[in-house]
């Protein structure tokens, strides 16, 4: 209640003063802090509810209110907060070390998943890659379908007729006739100027419809010109996309990066595209040399009517003597062209000291493989899957000189080391097996009596059985380099390869250069008089054409020299022959002379590679200086008076049953 008796006073501090306390504002309680001002809620206010304003209002004037001292500090919202809105009731609110309390694990901390997203995706990129392989060989079918369809039409496009006397008659008179009109008008069209304009109109209307009409007959005479050139462009882009596609999913090496596919596809390109200009240009050459030669027997014969036997006499004499002169030119530069680009550019000493080298890095090779079990000690079987160790040392040439012309062996060291790992892959595994064995044993035990009984009994004990397995793969050194050349420098490779570089005596005593085997060789039929040769040839023609597999032995394998050997005898019964290498059967044979041997002897060389013993290389005698071996050519005949098996020969050796 306020005091009557208290007169108001003027000024800012004149509110809501009481004279017993004149230095306050007149609210009791405690003030509430001040507090950040809250975006409107869209809560409504209840009928029953009054702002707090009015509350604080009446609780001034009615000091004697028993909650005055009470009023909680809060914002005035009525009931529980929500559990969902942002503002929720103290108690609720999260703590920061309620996350450290938290025992849940991060999903995929394994990696797990990403590894599944990895495979996922790589296996989409893949459905991608063969999708636009497929999307491009079909691209390349069709342009070359549209190609040939319109070469087709353009071949069939008939020349156009020149115009006959009458059609030439018709043309003169309508030039006359439309000189003399406009001869006519020339005189008097500058009497007037109206007439002149219209003249000047006429004339250049006319201008314009004898020029259109050219335009459209010129483009309907070459449309289908213009239809081959426009699929040859479409033709030659989609077989370069569709060459690199195929190279790349063949050698997924050429897909390292970005610029070099852009590079890959341009090369492709280019080379397609040198092809179609330069098959264009000779063909415009031809095209131009006839047409020039033509008009000018035409005229000949138009201006000298009287001499048109001497000008035909003439003119065949003229073609006699371009073709003469052009034979010469082209056989002169052919000879040129094919002995300069089919020869090995290189010195012989230079070639054959990197073969050298070559052929160093494969012995270095086969002596690893002899020390397997030496530096594989304590196994209890050595499992052997390897190919055979060789190359061609012309497509060694051919490769080097297709890719840097000539080289030195300094020059092309790294070359071969990157060669040599990329053409044979040595791995070893070792694999354990759980094997049993029976061990026999004996239990004493002493019956009542004290009598002492022995009892024997079998059991089967499991152990560990080690195999250590030995694969050496040789991918060929004409395969590894077709994957390191470009198109053109396999065009090269390809040429150096069917001529030798012009020097095919240059590696004469090498067998991998001169095998000379055969696979149709006819046995004579006296020597198949004997039985037991008749036997042998049998089963080792069964074999004709199986691959050289280093150490293996039987058709499931394949076989190497001895291997093949070995089995054939063995097969065939004519000699009891267990598994045994080149030098084991040669101390099982009779040595004899040359002239003694017959079909059915055991021919032996030495040399071949670096063997642990005299001998290497082991092959069946058929007569007629002819054998049957399994070398690097696989299962096949080969001549033995050649120069490399003359060199390497050793003995004759015979079996006795």
């Amino acid at each position: 209640m306020r005091d009557g008796s208290r007169k108001p006073e003027h000024g800012p501090s004149s509110r809501l003063r009481f004279a017993d306390n004149p230095g306050t504002s007149g609210q009791l309680g405690p003030k509430s802090t001040s507090r950040p001002k809250k975006k409107k809620q869209p809560h409504k206010i209840h009928s029953q509810q009054e702002p707090s304003v009015l509350r604080e209002e009446k609780k001034a004037v009615n000091p004697d209110a028993s909650d005055v001292h009470d009023v909680p500090n809060t914002s005035g919202h009525v009931g529980p907060k929500s559990s969902n809105s942002k503002y929720r009731q103290h108690s609720e609110q999260a703590r920061p070390s309620d996350r450290l309390r938290s025992d849940d694990t991060p999903p995929h901390r394994d990696g797990s998943g990403l590894e599944e997203k990895a495979s996922g995706s790589s296996g989409k990129k893949a459905a991608r890659d063969a999708e636009k392989l497929n999307q491009s060989k079909f691209c390349a079918e069709r342009s070359e379908e549209k190609l040939n369809a319109a070469r087709e039409k353009l071949a069939a496009q008939k020349h156009p007729k020149k115009p006959g006397t009458v059609k030439t008659a018709g043309r003169a008179a309508r030039f006359q006739a439309w000189r003399y009109v406009h001869g006519k008008i020339y005189e008097v069209e500058h009497e007037n100027a109206g007439t002149e304009a219209a003249h000047r109109t006429e004339l250049a209307g006319e201008t314009a419809v004898r020029g259109t009409t050219r335009f459209i007959k010129h483009r309907v005479r070459t449309h289908p010109a213009r239809q081959v050139r426009k699929w040859e462009r479409r033709d030659i882009r989609a077989k370069a996309d569709f060459q690199y596609r195929t190279m790349v999913q063949e050698h997924p090496e050429l897909k390292s990066n970005p610029v070099s596919r852009f590079w890959q596809k341009r090369r492709l390109k280019k080379q397609y595209v040198k092809q179609a200009r330069e098959a264009a240009k000779h063909g415009k050459q031809a095209v131009r040399f006839t047409e020039k030669v033509a008009r000018t027997v035409t005229a000949f014969v138009k201006q000298n009517p009287k001499l048109l036997l001497i000008g035909l006499v003439l003119f065949l004499l003229i073609i006699i003597l371009q073709s003469c002169m052009a034979s010469l030119a082209t056989i002169g530069n052919g000879l040129i062209g094919a002995v300069g680009g089919t020869s090995y550019v290189s010195s012989d000493s230079d070639i054959e000291a990197v073969e050298a080298s070559y052929t160093g890095l494969e012995k270095d090779l086969r002596e690893r493989l002899s020390r397997i079990e030496s530096d594989y000690p304590g196994y209890d079987e050595y499992r052997y899957s390897v190919d055979e160790i060789g190359h061609d040392p012309f497509e060694l040439a051919s490769y080097l000189t297709a890719k840097f012309g000539e080289y030195t062996p300094d020059k092309v060291q790294a070359e071969l080391q990157s060669l040599f790992r990329q053409q044979y892959s040595l791995t070893v595994t070792r694999t354990v097996e759980v094997r049993y064995r029976t061990e026999t044993r004996t239990d004493t035990w002493t019956d009542e009596n004290g009598n002492t009984h022995h009892d024997t009994y079998t059991v089967e004990v499991p152990y560990n059985y080690y195999i250590l397995n030995v694969s050496l793969k040789n991918k060929s050194l004409g395969t590894v380099a077709a994957a390191n050349l470009d198109m053109e420098q396999q065009a090269r490779y390809a040429v150096y390869q069917k001529t030798q570089g012009n020097r095919p005596k240059l590696f004469e005593d090498n067998i991998y250069a001169h095998p000379g085997e055969y696979t149709d060789y006819d046995v004579p039929p006296e020597a198949l008089a004997d039985p037991d040769f008749a036997a042998l040839i049998e089963e080792a023609e069964k074999y004709l054409g199986y691959p050289y597999v280093w150490g293996g032995s039987s058709p499931s394998t394949s076989f190497d020299c001895s291997g093949f050997v070995c089995y054939v005898l063995d097969k065939s019964s004519v000699y009891p022959m267990s598994r045994t290498t080149a030098q084991g059967i040669f101390n099982q044979c009779a040595k004899i002379s040359p002239s003694e041997a017959k079909p059915g002897d055991i021919i032996f060389f030495t040399g071949t590679y670096d063997s642990s013993g005299a001998v290497s290389h082991v092959g069946i005698y058929v007569g007629d200086n002819m054998m049957l071996h399994c070398a690097s050519g696989g299962v096949q005949y080969a001549r033995m008076d050649t120069k490399y098996w003359t060199e390497h020969f050793y003995a004759f050796g015979r079996l006795s049953g």
